[in-house]
């Protein structure tokens, strides 16, 4: 299974969203410095959840990193976080 269909599983899973998209911008980084040269290390997740109603933007964040602390550890370099709940702008 790819990086990416693991993080979208794992985020489906946990926080069951309205909308999800994890875009891999791993290609974006090539030739910058500490950029190892592997795919999937770069992630853009943009998610609307029920989940996140009521919480701060840390709060979602630190949710969202949580969940994927593995895939952090295990080489994912960046994740950018977008997080909702329904409703919002």
């Amino acid at each position: 299974m790819s990086v990416t269909d693991t993080l979208t599983q794992k985020l489906r899973e946990a926080f069951t969203p309205e909308s999800l998209d994890v875009i891999d911008e791993s290609n974006l980084h090539e030739g910058h410095a500490g950029h190892s040269g592997r795919s999937e290390t770069h992630f853009r997740v943009n998610i609307v959840s029920p989940a996140f109603a009521g919480k701060s933007r840390l709060e979602r964040h630190r949710m969202v990193n949580d969940l994927l602390a593995a895939e952090l550890k295990a080489g994912v370099h960046a994740l950018a976080i977008k997080a909702k709940a329904p409703g919002e702008a």
